[in-house]
């Protein structure tokens, strides 16, 4: 059976799969659906959801579109997390390699700098980055890369232990192949998969943490983000609740689908792998 068909067979894969299928069409239909600014005042203010089918989820406290910074926001949050993840687990995944094929000296250094970033809490390290720099995507999916490489790295360095001393790594520096070479092109790429099946996790983690930023005013002020909106809603709970609660369902689904998605990658590689 395919590692498709394996995948399509989980029925929490396919419901991650669904949740972010609909977050992918949100976040590359926004601007057809949504063109223009969509913080720009679209009506009037505090417009409760399905009062006005042009404005189907209402307008927050300034009289713009609950819908349209929805959609936007979703461009926001799945940007955050794929580039957070994707450097999280290049970065890990290189330093793991390096520390667990060279051994040694350079093992302990690399695997003492990757204690000290684990003492400091993810969230707390990338609020003092981002307080410190200051506020912008960029900067967010750097705080975010530094305080979750750890993980990627600690599973790299296991994974390229228990492979650099097999026959094919053997035979390759008989041949004479340079160390790098051998680390990066025969070691990594089998020790990958248990890398990359911490991805989920790291992509989940890097929503929550940009919507935990941008709830305290620390995501990048030219983006609609779903924390931001969660925060300005904040200011008028009583009043008017849609406003944090139509964003916190959407940050909630969004990671739980990748959460369950993740599951089912990680079952199905492990029956490929023989693993279960």
């Amino acid at each position: 059976m395919s590692a498709i068909r394996r995948f399509l067979r989980t029925p929490e894969a396919v419901a991650g799969a669904v949740i972010l299928a609909a977050l992918i069409a949100m976040a590359l239909s926004a601007s057809l659906l949504f063109p223009g600014d969509p913080q720009a005042i679209a009506g009037p203010a505090l417009l409760p959801p399905f009062q006005d089918w042009s404005l189907p989820l209402g307008t927050d406290r300034l009289g713009r579109d609950v819908l349209a910074e929805l959609f936007h926001g979703a461009r926001t949050s799945l940007a955050v997390g794929l580039a957070a993840a994707a450097a999280a687990l290049v970065v890990g995944a290189v330093i793991g390699t390096l520390a667990g094929f060279a051994g040694g000296l350079v093992d302990e250094v690399l695997m003492r700098i990757t204690d000290a970033f684990q003492t400091v809490p993810s969230f707390l390290l990338a609020l003092a980055f981002v307080s410190v720099v200051g506020p912008s995507l960029g900067i967010v999916v750097i705080a975010i890369a530094l305080g979750t490489w750890t993980g990627p790295a600690r599973v790299a360095r296991a994974e390229v232990l228990s492979i650099r001393e097999r026959d094919y790594v053997a035979g390759a520096r008989v041949i004479g192949m340079h160390p790098l070479a051998i680390a990066f092109r025969e070691v990594l790429p089998n020790a990958l998969p248990p890398v990359l099946a911490m991805s989920s996790v790291i992509v989940a983690a890097a929503i929550l943490t940009e919507a935990a930023l941008s709830f305290l005013g620390l995501g990048d002020p030219n983006r609609v983000t779903w924390g931001g909106m969660i925060a300005e809603g904040r200011t008028v709970l009583r009043t008017a609740p849609f406003l944090s609660i139509v964003p916190g369902i959407a940050l909630v689904l969004t990671v739980l689908g990748v959460y369950l998605a993740g599951e089912g990658i990680v079952e199905t590689t492990a029956v490929r792998r023989g693993l279960s």
